[in-house]
């Protein structure tokens, strides 16, 4: 009854497809050396927007680039977690959250759960989201404008 209305997949060649759902484009995309996460973008009912899938197509790129400022967010995020742990204030449970000393040891300890190109404040932004094992609560969303890091979001959602 409602296929009439369902906007038709749209294909990229580096994408690959993708369909509406939700207000948004989805699909999925492969971060090295991540496995394969899904995709959000923004875009019209008939199409993705041009410029969020050329944004998206550099991501796998860009994240060489990214990867020492996310590991510095992710790491600055963790040291109150580690700080309330030496201090006894927060159980130790069983073992989940690792003792990290310098900022590359985040990796093992977090998972990309996925990439988002959507507007924020009006400006296309590619948000990479990660769950981490010291804050099982929330989902963290490294965040950038172009190649400028904006933020690393404390709570975030999939659009």
């Amino acid at each position: 009854m409602f296929g009439f209305f369902a906007s038709p997949p749209f294909h990229d060649p580096q994408l690959g497809e993708l369909l509406r759902a939700r207000g948004h484009w989805r699909g999925s995309i492969t971060v090295s050396p991540y496995s394969t996460v899904p995709l959000v973008l923004v875009g019209a009912r008939s199409e993705p927007d041009a410029q969020a899938v050329q944004v998206a197509r550099q991501v796998a790129t860009s994240f060489d680039r990214w990867r020492p400022i996310i590991e510095e967010a992710l790491f600055e995020h963790y040291q109150p977690y580690a700080e309330s742990l030496a201090a006894g204030e927060l159980p130790a449970a069983d073992g989940a959250v690792a003792r990290l000393k310098v900022a590359s040891e985040v990796w093992p300890q977090v998972s990309l759960i996925y990439v988002a190109v959507t507007p924020l404040d009006g400006v296309l932004t590619t948000e990479l989201a990660y769950a981490t094992s010291w804050d099982e609560e929330h989902t963290l969303g490294a965040r950038f404008q172009a190649d400028t890091f904006i933020e690393l979001c404390g709570s975030v959602l999939p659009p």
